[in-house]
């Protein structure tokens, strides 16, 4: 009898290890999960507490929706990199607005035209909203019209946000509210602006023409022959459709940033040829579509000639993007653009 209950006591001595170990799990878990669910990395869940959270993700897909809803902005800004050099702060006078800037690395015009209607359900009558058209509208294929470049919470930008409560235990959200939480105590800086806009260029001291003089040098141009006249881009009843969205009375700009002479393409270049045919659809739509203009910033001159204006051949300087800021201003007010910087290709007009 005392050898079968010694027998036996590995075996009790395991299951109770194991319901032990089991319990404390379950309970870290849980602790966990209510940590992430109570910091709310995204601010985007119904019941977590009214703490003042900032952006703090770099896959901007997360960060951005809560700006997009947050009730502190009248008008939108969206695009990809080449657009995120604008600044609310400088915009919000001349527009009388109170803008937000959702421009998005590598963003498809998907990607740009859910964030956007994700601010327009929050937002019905918006001041004025700025589309940046750069590449990813002009050479957009199926990919660019039906899904996102980089990883994208759908339950952000459709359907409730109580769905939000069943994605808060992957390693990316406990990551994230992680540094919120940082933040929140006061143990992390602030990286991304609240207003959606970030400088992500360095500050123009650190300017070095032979690094990007290299940048250049890695890059590939297309120099091929244009073969014939170049169709509008597979983007343009997508545009027409997010613009229809867009309240009539909201002023609308469709604006080309500026980008170096070797990626606007040498006269006679598919290149060259590709960029004039989504110039000339994007013009079409502006004139078609009522409080709608288009403000060309792509142009040959000596911002394009000179790569002392740039980073790379898309990324400009904040001089620059100081120079666009205040044409578009400009243009949006009926007064004339400096012929050497850009082009008002459609005026306002009703």
């Amino acid at each position: 009898m005392p050898s079968s209950i010694s027998s036996s006591d590995p075996q009790t001595r395991w299951r109770g290890f194991a319901r032990a170990f089991a319990v404390t799990a379950a309970a870290l878990g849980a602790t966990l999960y209510l940590f992430v669910a109570l910091v709310d990395p995204w601010d985007m869940l119904p019941l977590s507490p009214p703490w003042h959270r900032i952006p703090i993700s770099s896959n901007a897909r997360y960060s951005m929706p809560a700006l997009a809803i947050s009730p502190r902005f009248d008008s939108a800004m969206v695009g990809t990199s080449t657009g995120r050099l604008l600044q609310p702060a400088i915009l919000d006078a001349p527009f009388d607005a109170h803008f937000v800037n959702l421009a998005m690395n590598s963003a498809t015009p998907w990607e740009q035209g859910r964030i956007l209607r994700l601010f327009l359900r929050h937002h019905p009558t918006p001041r004025v909203v700025l589309i940046d058209i750069d590449a990813e509208w002009c050479l957009a294929d199926r990919h660019g019209l039906s899904e996102p470049n980089r990883p994208m919470p759908d339950w952000m930008y459709e359907g409730s946000p109580w769905r939000g409560y069943t994605e808060m235990l992957t390693m990316y959200a406990v990551q994230e509210a992680a540094n919120q939480f940082m933040w929140l105590i006061g143990h992390k800086q602030q990286r991304f602006g609240s207003d959606g806009y970030t400088s992500f260029v360095p500050p123009d001291s650190r300017y070095d023409p032979r690094r990007v003089d290299e940048l250049f040098r890695t890059w590939a141009f297309d120099t091929a022959k244009a073969d014939g006249p170049a169709r509008a881009p597979a983007s343009v009843p997508f545009l027409i459709d997010l613009l229809a969205a867009i309240p009539t009375e909201t002023t609308k700009i469709l604006w080309f940033p500026p980008s170096s002479r070797e990626q606007q393409g040498a006269p006679g270049s598919q290149v060259a040829a590709t960029r004039a045919a989504c110039r000339t659809a994007m013009a079409a739509i502006a004139r078609t579509t009522p409080h709608t203009m288009a403000v060309d910033f792509e142009i040959p001159g000596p911002i394009a000639d000179s790569r002392a204006s740039f980073w790379d051949p898309i990324h400009y300087r904040q001089a620059v993007a100081h120079m666009v800021m205040d044409d578009l201003a400009a243009a949006a007010m009926g007064r004339d653009v400096p012929a050497t910087q850009g082009r008002v290709l459609v005026p306002p007009h009703p």
